[in-house]
């Protein structure tokens, strides 16, 4: 094979997904049509560094919520990756394992746009950008001048490589939706109902 050949485009949504919700589907599914990806691959984290543990449902339980959410798009792919790996979950350290693996392949990392600021605080962020390229989601249809002027920094700095892509603004979070559970009110339409009807069954979120 020769060294520029890129035989698939596979996207990277990964998260602590505690738990998933509507706003992360449409954030993978609107990465895999504007980037034009082969596949996009929805990551639990494991141990994730960043977030306080008292406050994150076992990876078992979040993985399994993962798994319902996405098993009716043949176009997501859950990747057990981080949550089988012992100790924190590194994105670099990931990305080292893939690209490692499957030198036929070129990642897309999605990300919000609030991540775009901190990325660079992240666990060897050379390593990441040297890896992949990065999808930032921004708020359909307003450009900000602040992340144009991030996105030349990182691309300065580290030679990344950003897309940016236009996403509906939804107001869900993952916060959210526990809040709703703690205190015994719906979260219809915010999940798929199969991780609803999983997460009352399990008694996750409750206080």
């Amino acid at each position: 094979m020769e060294k520029n050949s890129i035989l698939k485009k596979i996207g990277i949504l990964g998260g602590t997904f505690n738990p998933i919700h509507i706003g992360h589907l449409i954030l993978a599914q609107n990465a895999l049509e504007h980037c034009g990806l082969d596949k996009v691959l929805i990551m639990p984290s494991g141990c994730s560094y960043l977030k306080d543990p008292k406050n994150i449902a076992d990876k078992d339980h979040r993985l399994a919520m993962v798994r319902l959410a996405t098993e009716d798009n043949d176009s997501f792919c859950v990747s057990t990756i981080e949550t089988e790996r012992e100790g924190n979950s590194y994105t670099c350290d990931t990305l080292k394992i893939l690209v490692g693996d499957n030198p036929d392949t070129q990642y897309y990392y999605i990300i919000g746009e609030d991540i775009l600021f901190t990325i660079d605080k992240w666990k060897d962020p050379e390593g990441i950008f040297s890896r992949c390229t990065i999808v930032c989601a921004q708020r359909e249809n307003q450009p900000d001048d602040g992340l144009k002027d991030r996105i030349r920094h990182l691309e300065n700095e580290y030679n990344a490589k950003v897309i940016l892509m236009d996403v509906p603004e939804i107001a869900v979070s993952s916060s959210m939706i526990r809040k709703l559970i703690s205190e015994g009110k719906s979260c219809r339409y915010y999940l798929d109902e199969k991780v609803m009807n999983y997460i009352k069954e399990n008694h996750l979120y409750e206080v």
